[in-house]
């Protein structure tokens, strides 16, 4: 069973993308309601990540001033270790590399300390010293 990832084109992906980060950012990892969803949700691009047609992941890229950022990747507790993560990331990667105005801008995420493996696994790079988000420790990654 391997995971699939599709980029959310309607509205009822992404109330199942607003779910899982509700489950695992709000719920989960106590991240502030108010923090988590932000004015950037219209203009970024969603994935959600099925197993077995089950919605158990997501993640969103969007411009900023500073390049591409990759952000609010999330898996549900039971499809950890799954590959999940993988999928999406790969995912997100394409999708941002098949993104002409994407070329030449830096790829860049702000990793949880339990995620910098596998974003490491993608040719990303620590940049800079650790700092908290929300109260989580995370590392700046820029994709090497």
């Amino acid at each position: 069973m391997k995971p699939t990832v599709e980029k959310v084109t309607d509205k009822k992906t992404l109330e199942e993308v607003f779910a899982i980060r509700e489950m695992v950012f709000v719920v989960e990892q106590e991240v502030d309601r108010a923090e988590e969803y932000d004015e950037f949700e219209d203009t970024s691009t969603h994935f959600l990540a099925r197993l077995e047609g089950r919605p158990v992941g997501t993640a969103r890229w969007r411009f900023t001033k500073n390049g591409v950022k990759m952000e609010r990747f999330a898996v549900l507790k039971d499809a950890r270790g799954k590959g999940v993560g993988q999928a999406l990331v790969a995912a997100v990667l394409e999708d941002v590399n098949s993104t002409p105005d994407a070329e030449g801008k830096v790829k860049y995420l702000h990793a949880q300390l339990t995620a910098v493996p596998l974003y490491s696994k993608f040719g990303f790079e620590k940049v800079g010293e650790m700092f908290e988000e929300c109260n989580i420790k995370h590392y700046k990654m820029e994709l090497a």
